[in-house]
């Protein structure tokens, strides 16, 4: 239709809410001409249930994909309707269930030759068309299935913000932001330490003039990330990702990954062979990012902080 010209892709649930309507009229149209006072909406239930076999409410749930109050629903409609009976007791006597009724078992064999009426006039439309619509959707399902179209928009979104983003080399006016943003997550969920005020008070002495490097995340001009790379006097690690810490107020746009990607991209250019951190499993978020950057999980290794339950590391690959 035109106006799906006009929308593109955006207004593909409209297009395919179009499309059902088109397809359900219809279908009550060909029952009510086959003389069967029969829903559109019941065949998924019916055609569970003419398997047979009795069903739990949530079994023909799980079986056709819908939610239970929606087949409790339907279930009623065709309890009104004579064509099934619910809450039967089962043979073992610990559940109730649905089953047909002889009418309903009667309508079955009655549905039987309108199906393959129909079936033989959807493989014709098939035939016609340059695409098979049947087997897209089942591409279209599984695709969906693995990976859904909302979270499909998020990693676009993600990505778009994510050019808005620019990760540049520490200044001394970005000194505040380190601090503040720091403190945020740290008073957040722990307790401010010792280790931290050194690195966050001095980071010029602490970290720059050590052989660290760090790096701030700009959104739009501001300074809303930061991330530092340690130099290490430790005989495994020459360096750590330590100090990152992203604004709650622009976190989903990619931020921490930037950042992550800056300091393992440095330590690389330095000659690090491996790159170490500390954290805290409450931290999923992080830990997940951390995971995502490659770094696994390590044991056995001292910490000054209280907080760290976690320690990883990153084998580079210069």
């Amino acid at each position: 239709m035109e106006i799906f010209e006009k929308t593109g892709k955006s207004a593909l649930g409209s297009r395919l809410r179009l499309f059902s309507s088109m397809i359900t009229d219809d279908a009550a149209k060909i029952y009510k001409w086959y003389g069967l006072d029969f829903a559109p909406k019941w065949f998924p239930v019916f055609f569970v249930l003419a398997q047979g076999v009795e069903k739990t409410i949530t079994e023909i749930a799980v079986q056709i994909g819908h939610s239970q109050p929606s087949v409790s629903k339907i279930v009623r409609e065709m309890t009104n309707a004579g064509l099934v009976k619910e809450n039967q007791e089962s043979s073992d006597k610990r559940r109730n269930v649905v089953a047909l009724t002889e009418k309903g078992k009667s309508f079955s064999d009655k549905l039987t030759l309108q199906l393959a009426d129909v079936d033989v006039a959807i493989e014709g439309i098939i035939n016609e068309a340059r695409n098979n619509l049947w087997e897209a959707l089942a591409e279209w399902e599984f695709l969906l299935d693995q990976k859904s179209l909302f979270k499909r928009v998020q990693d676009q979104r993600k990505l778009r913000e994510s050019k808005d983003v620019q990760i540049v080399s520490y200044k001394e006016e970005y000194q505040a932001a380190f601090k503040s943003l720091n403190e945020q997550w740290i008073s957040t969920y722990f307790e401010i330490e010792e280790a931290d005020n050194k690195a966050l008070d001095n980071p010029k002495s602490y970290i720059l003039d050590k052989g660290g490097k760090i790096f701030v995340a700009l959104y739009n001009e501001q300074p809303v990330g930061v991330c530092a790379l340690i130099k290490m006097d430790d005989p495994d690690y020459q360096y750590e990702m330590a100090k990152m810490a992203v604004s709650p107020d622009v976190q989903g746009k990619s931020i921490g990954w930037l950042l992550g990607q800056a300091v393992v991209s440095e330590a690389k250019n330095l000659g690090a062979s491996k790159l170490y951190l500390e954290s805290n499993t409450l931290l999923k978020p992080a830990i997940n990012l951390y995971h995502k950057l490659g770094f696994k999980k390590v044991v056995g290794r001292s910490t000054p902080y209280a907080r760290c339950n976690i320690q990883m590391e990153l084998l580079l690959n210069n």
